[in-house]
């Protein structure tokens, strides 16, 4: 498994532990990834890129819900289940505010597709890559044509 991927599995697990116990407490998080981290990534030699992903994530937090509920309004958030919650909030991070050089869009949605197949249901993958679609659609790529 990729080091990224591995990093962002571990990023996912993190969010959903912390989502599920409620998530006011900030100190319960850096606990949570810091206990993951040693748990499912012991040979990562970076946690660089986990703690970027869990501090952006957390610091978008509102703008990225309320993405979920414009492009998945038949779902409200609470109702959507931890795991595709989750695996949302990593995919609109890196698709919205992630460095587009470092991760492209394509890539953003195609690593959050496999998080929602290996976490989520039978369903999951096909609502992840609907939503994500969507947006993607929306945004565009900046930069794409520029010579």
């Amino acid at each position: 498994m990729a080091n990224r991927h591995l990093s962002r599995s571990i990023v996912m697990q993190s969010l959903y532990e912390w989502d599920f116990w409620g998530k006011e407490d900030q100190d319960r998080l850096k606990k949570i990834v810091e206990r993951n981290i040693g748990e499912f990534g012991p040979g990562i030699s970076d946690a660089d890129f986990i703690w970027n992903l869990i501090n952006g994530i957390i610091g978008k937090l509102e703008d990225i819900d309320g993405w979920i509920v414009k492009y998945a309004p038949e779902w409200p958030l609470e109702q959507i289940t931890l795991a595709d919650r989750n695996v949302l909030r990593i995919g609109i991070y890196e698709l919205l505010f992630g460095n587009r050089e470092e991760v492209p869009p394509k890539v953003a949605i195609n690593e959050a597709i496999e998080l929602a197949k290996n976490f989520g249901g039978e369903s999951s993958g096909k609502f992840i890559n609907g939503v994500l679609g969507a947006i993607y659609k929306e945004i565009g790529e900046p930069g794409k044509d520029d010579k």
